[in-house]
């Protein structure tokens, strides 16, 4: 039996090796690569089924079953083809800044026990206020995505809104029910929120949108008036700085006018497109976001990192420690040297967490933001060459515009009925799947079910695209010929 879990460095150089091969390998093919590989599931269950190992096997054997199992499997996140959900890609320098921090295994909650990672949380959080023209005293923290950065803005803005009937030890008890204000296109992630924060969901107001799909202003104001009747407590505006059926961004600069005149906490949810609102072009689209009280992002997304990855802004640090500090013996400060240090446990719920930040850190030093903002630009084109492509097309029909990356539309046909239409779109979604050359997923806009194709991915080209549509016309007219 070993002493430790380490390999001899002889051993461990050509695991390393192996792997270099296997990551290599997946770049080789990436503009081939599929969007979904349809296997069964019991299938795939089977290939894992077995007991608990208690003895090991060979390393580079194990390997070469991961290379069969997991990544000539994976669903095609990486390549040109993958349209689903919002899915980035990644990019290279984040995946060895990945490696790097595991290796190293920093717990980034007390600056003692990563000092550089700390720093350079905190960094990348004055890099983040930066690009989108927020608060220089901004305070933040890296989360797991953006649904965490809604929820971790959120119960800022609960345990702040609420200090004078202190919260944190009393609980909502007793207090008149908080009401939350959001359009019906806002993410799940705020219900979940809502419910989590012990608010409940029945307190949520999900306001109609426009003809645009932003929230309609007039509604907003009249349902915040009638809860004030009511004998409700109108506590907070969740705005939208880009949905993720059709990146529609809401009257920011309204929203925080009402917020201010009804003396309420608002909150942006950017985790969509709030990064893209570092581009020149696009500024004037979210103006309003630097008035929010806290800003939920995704970096996983408009930066191109690989999962997981999402950053929660705050105005400044001082209310998230008055929401998250918890004095324990064991975390204890008293007899360190009194200095700048900033402990990150002290202003977020987690204790132990990986050390997010660094590779968001090694993308902007590597890359530079002026590259990755043009990789944005490029996402941004080649949608709206999509768009045209779709306009022009005579068996095709768009749904939605917007300014950012995503397309709804539908596959028309020729001489299909108005039930056709919507059957067959219906049946592409479970056909194109099973086909796997392209992944892209349906969404209902005013109850009309919709393609929808979310182009965050800076290895897309206009031959990317074109792909797509005939992919799309190709199993379409395999189900009408069934």
């Amino acid at each position: 039996m070993k002493n430790s879990l380490d390999y001899s460095p002889q051993e461990l150089q050509g695991i390393l090796q192996k792997t270099t091969d296997l990551v290599m390998q997946q770049y080789a093919n990436i503009d081939r690569q599929d969007g979904f590989h349809d296997y069964p599931q019991a299938e795939v269950a089977s290939w894992f089924d077995e007991p608990l190992p208690t003895e090991g096997c060979d390393a580079i054997a194990l390997l070469d079953y991961v290379k069969q199992r997991v990544l000539d499997t994976a669903t095609g996140n990486l390549g040109p083809n993958m349209y689903a959900y919002v899915m980035a890609g990644g990019n290279q320098i984040s995946s060895i800044a990945d490696f790097l921090t595991s290796t190293i295994n920093q717990n980034a909650t007390k600056w003692h026990l990563g000092p550089a990672m700390t720093e350079i949380e905190k960094r990348v959080i004055k890099w983040t206020a930066d690009m989108i023209n927020y608060t220089p005293e901004a305070g933040g923290v890296m989360v797991s995505g953006g649904s965490t950065a809604t929820l971790t803005g959120l119960t800022v803005a609960r345990n702040v809104f609420c200090r004078k009937f202190n919260v944190n030890q009393q609980g909502l008890f007793g207090m008149k029910p908080l009401t939350v204000y959001c359009s019906s296109e806002t993410h799940s992630s705020t219900d979940k929120s809502i419910s989590l924060l012990g608010i409940g969901t029945k307190q949520l107001r999900r306001i109609a949108t426009d003809e645009q799909f932003k929230i309609d202003l007039q509604q907003l104001r009249e349902q915040i008036e009638a809860d004030l009747a009511a004998g409700f407590m109108p506590f907070c505006i969740v705005g939208n700085a880009g949905t993720v059926n059709t990146g529609a961004i809401d009257d920011l600069a309204a929203l925080a006018d009402i917020a201010k005149q009804f003396d309420m906490w608002f909150h942006v949810d950017g985790a969509y497109g709030g990064l893209v609102s570092s581009l020149p072009e696009l500024k004037a689209k979210y103006a309003g976001m630097e008035l929010a009280d806290s800003i939920a992002l995704d970096f996983h997304k408009w930066l191109y990192q690989p999962f997981e990855i999402g950053c929660t802004l705050v105005r400044n640090w001082d209310v998230l420690r008055e929401s998250y500090f918890k004095q324990a013996d064991y975390l204890d400060t008293a007899l360190e040297s009194k200095t700048d240090r900033l402990e990150f446990n002290e202003h977020y719920f987690q204790l132990s967490r990986s050390a997010k930040a660094f590779k968001v850190w090694m993308s902007l030093k590597a890359y530079g933001f002026k590259q990755i903002q043009a990789m944005m630009k490029k996402d941004l084109e080649l949608t709206r060459y999509l768009e045209k492509k779709i306009a022009s097309a005579p068996d095709f029909e768009l749904m939605s515009q917007s300014d950012l990356a995503i397309a709804c539309f539908r596959y028309t046909g020729e001489l299909l009925s108005a039930e056709q239409v919507v059957n067959i779109n219906q049946a592409l979604i479970p056909a194109l799947e099973k086909d796997g050359r392209v992944f892209i997923t349906g969404t209902r806009l005013r109850g009309e079910f919709v393609l929808r194709a979310c182009i965050i991915n800076h290895r897309k080209t206009t031959d990317s695209i074109d792909y797509l549509l005939d992919v799309i016309r190709d199993v379409a007219q395999k189900i009408s010929m069934e």
